[in-house]
């Protein structure tokens, strides 16, 4: 009972302190559901640390499309994290556009560790732009006119300000495109310049 109340009131500071904060960050997960999800790959029973829950956090965000890249940062010699990276190896065959990476903290290995992580995310970085394009794309503006509309709009530059999510895009450039095409739209600025020729509408319209 103590730990259930000690779980339940943490909960609730952290929830407290992101809505106040703007609502800028994700709500925690239930490790039950982490859990879950790690089930086919690494028996939850199998404990002796949070080896199951890192397998269930890598196929969470992929899963739900909250990042383009799970970097596995751990000290040398972590039995349970060990664990987990050798199930991680049938967690990426299944989930084909998964990008993983595990790092150990040891001092001999820095420059190899650097190199790895260079690679990794210069391949999260082509998936993010791609996805910041297709978006772009798909709202029939110019980024020229999305950054007039935010240049007169100075609470989309504030650092806390809220972007919501969307489902499937995992950048938050490319859900700030989205969200700035929606306000722009209802606005109806926009559907007015879209009148001249040569400027093709929204799909939207």
């Amino acid at each position: 009972m103590g730990i259930g109340a000690g779980e339940r009131l943490c909960k609730y500071l952290y929830h407290r302190t992101i809505k106040n904060l703007g609502g800028i960050t994700h709500h925690l997960v239930p490790q039950t559901e982490l859990a879950e999800m790690a089930h086919p790959f690494y028996n939850q029973f199998a404990r002796g640390g949070e080896g199951h829950l890192e397998v269930g956090k890598n196929v969470y965000y992929t899963v739900h499309h909250l990042c383009h890249m799970v970097l596995a940062l751990k000290p040398f010699g972590c039995m349970p994290s060990s664990q987990s990276d050798g199930v991680q190896s049938a967690v990426v065959n299944k989930f084909k556009d998964m990008i993983f990476l595990p790092i150990e903290t040891s001092g001999e290995g820095e420059v190899n560790a650097h190199s790895r992580v260079q690679m990794a995310l210069g391949e999260a970085k082509v998936k993010a732009k791609t996805e910041f394009e297709q978006c772009l794309k798909s709202t029939g503006k110019s980024l020229d006119e999305i950054r007039e509309y935010i240049a007169e709009h100075p609470e989309l530059k504030r650092p806390f300000y809220h972007v919501p999510h969307r489902e499937g895009i995992a950048g938050t450039a490319a859900q700030f495109i989205l969200h700035v095409n929606d306000r722009m739209n209802k606005s109806g600025r926009f559907l007015h310049r879209s009148r001249v020729p040569g400027i093709a509408l929204p799909n939207a319209v």
